[in-house]
């Protein structure tokens, strides 16, 4: 069976470092990419490279991304995969006390990059017929105070995934939105500027999604038969369910 090759960006913590490793594993290759080399290349130094391929770059500089595609080793030139997995959320504020400069840097990571990088590789995927998963989030369809931009840069990854597999219909590319719930990673960290206790105080007794989880759900998805897709995955731990809507009362 010839090896797959897969490109996993935000590679370097949470999903995209867990997929990266479920990915090697199952004996495909994979392209790292991520804003952290030292991350990046402990992942090398793991397994190889002959199977992992680090490419340090900020997924918001288009100049960089084309640059680390072009500059891939001919093992690497041939993707089957795209994992859209980059993103952030950062601040808690509502939207009238939020920084204006938050918001954009959300929309930069979260939707103009991921755009761009579809874009780039979508010749090579129709060409060896492959497939896109996009990381998504329960946020893209259940808001929450503070999730104003960061809730609505991911309702467009999920209707960007549906509006790719329409267009790209008869070409045999798959593409998948996954919509994760309550997750322990590096997430809340980053949206609360490292504060370790509030990060610690949502996940306390939840028993969250894990970043193990969200791999295996990005390898199933990638390993069905060729005829399948599987369009939307909304995943979220048993713990937690849609909590309704607000009112409030003089």
């Amino acid at each position: 069976m010839t090896t797959r090759t897969a490109w996993i960006t935000g590679a370097s913590s949470g999903f995209g470092a867990a997929t990266v490793e479920r990915f090697v594993t199952g004996g495909w290759r994979v392209i790292a990419s991520g804003r952290r080399a030292e991350r990046l290349q402990r992942l090398v130094d793991r397994h190889g490279a002959e199977h992992v391929h680090a490419a340090a770059f900020d997924v918001r500089d288009e100049a960089a991304m084309r640059k680390a595609h072009a500059d891939l080793p001919p093992a690497f030139a041939g993707i089957d995969l795209l994992v859209n997995n980059a993103g952030l959320a950062l601040g808690t504020a509502p939207a009238q006390q939020a920084d204006l400069a938050q918001w954009k840097q959300m929309i930069d990571t979260n939707v103009t990059a991921l755009v761009s990088l579809t874009h780039l590789l979508l010749p090579a995927l129709i060409e060896r017929r492959g497939a896109i998963v996009n990381i998504s989030s329960i946020a893209a369809s259940y808001t929450y105070r503070g999730g104003n931009v960061y809730g609505a840069s991911k309702a467009f990854v999920t209707q960007f995934s549906q509006n790719l597999r329409t267009d790209l219909h008869g070409t045999g590319v798959r593409v998948s939105s996954i919509e994760p719930g309550m997750a322990e990673t590096e997430f809340t960290l980053v949206r609360t500027s490292g504060d370790q206790a509030a990060s610690d105080k949502l996940y306390e007794g939840a028993h969250p999604i894990t970043a193990g989880d969200i791999a295996e759900t990005i390898w199933w998805i990638a390993n069905l038969p060729a005829h399948l897709n599987i369009n939307r995955v909304e995943v979220m731990p048993v713990s937690q369910s849609p909590a309704g809507l607000q009112v409030h009362r003089d």
